[in-house]
């Protein structure tokens, strides 16, 4: 673990914190939203910065390996929670509100992000995700669409939006079958079942498995192998994007049949899902959080 990194500046980020290791080339992104460890407007907002810092970074660094963001990383700053996804309170407001276009622009955010970080910001860099706790939802979401997924042995992960009459839309179906089949995503997406990252790590949805409170550890021993072969590693993402591509166009389609999907709901899923953000506000605990939700809801 790198300790005296010094913080990106001069952006200041108030739902998320960020740190350059120049020896490394790795950007690291810890997300902190307040009040819920979910996907806010505002840390929506500050993930697109962030995406756009990189940009910079990157052409400031020139073709030196030192100082040039080669890494990016998507963390937690709360070790129990990577993020339970989606924005339940905005969800709940804007279906009362009728108000479908600022649900279709909340969405269009998400798989703005998702892509971005999907290829790499259309940038020679490798983008990580280190899911230390749960990830639920759109935080599941999140964690796939880097392309090297790092995940302690205590993560969990889980698509629950069928419990309320949903799916995930902002991109689970797309990046779960650029992993795996057609046919095992539906069943997870359909199943609303939680998983042990070490579960995934089998199925080859989670790249690494580190021991707990080793993630960190485990994505520099991930970076000094690869750096010692980037360009193979370069080329590979380059090929696993021809064949197995991910689309903007296709997510953003899929985002808005999930907009549609949302004010088809009746009013029994609506209570679900209120209930499901109650359990949010109401457990500090990720983990509980988790147990929850693979308990379902009645």
């Amino acid at each position: 673990m790198r300790d005296n990194v010094p913080a990106l500046k001069p952006l200041v980020y108030k739902q998320m914190n960020t740190r350059f290791d120049a020896e490394c080339g790795v950007l690291w992104c810890f997300m902190e939203p307040k009040p819920r460890p979910c996907f806010n407007p505002e840390l929506l907002e500050e993930l697109h910065r962030f995406a756009h810092s990189v940009r910079i970074m990157h052409r400031a660094g020139g073709h030196s390996k030192k100082g040039t963001v080669r890494y990016s990383v998507l963390a937690s700053k709360n070790p129990e929670v990577f993020s339970f996804g989606g924005d339940l309170d905005l969800f709940l407001r804007l279906f009362k509100e009728k108000d479908r276009e600022g649900l279709r622009r909340y969405a269009r955010a998400c798989v703005d992000i998702v892509y971005e970080a999907s290829v790499g910001f259309r940038l020679p860099v490798t983008t990580i995700s280190l899911v230390q706790g749960d990830a639920l939802g759109g935080g599941f979401e999140a964690a796939l669409c880097n392309n090297v997924v790092v995940a302690e042995r205590r993560a969990k992960f889980g698509l629950p939006e069928i419990l309320f009459n949903l799916f995930p839309g902002m991109g689970a179906f797309n990046l779960l079958a650029q992993r795996m089949d057609v046919v095992r995503a539906e069943r997870m997406i359909l199943g609303g079942q939680v998983y042990s990252a070490e579960a995934l790590y089998q199925m080859g949805v989670v790249d690494i498995l580190a021991e707990n409170g080793e993630g960190e550890k485990a994505v520099y021993e991930y970076i000094s192998r690869h750096s010692r072969r980037w360009n193979a590693h370069q080329s590979l993402l380059k090929v696993r994007n021809r064949v197995r591509p991910i689309s903007l166009g296709e997510l953003v389609d899929v985002a808005d049949i999930w907009v549609d999907s949302v004010f088809n709901l009746g009013a029994k899923d609506l209570r679900i899902m209120e209930r499901v953000l109650k359990s949010q506000n109401g457990l500090a605990s990720g983990s509980a959080v988790s147990e929850s939700v693979g308990q379902g809801f009645a």
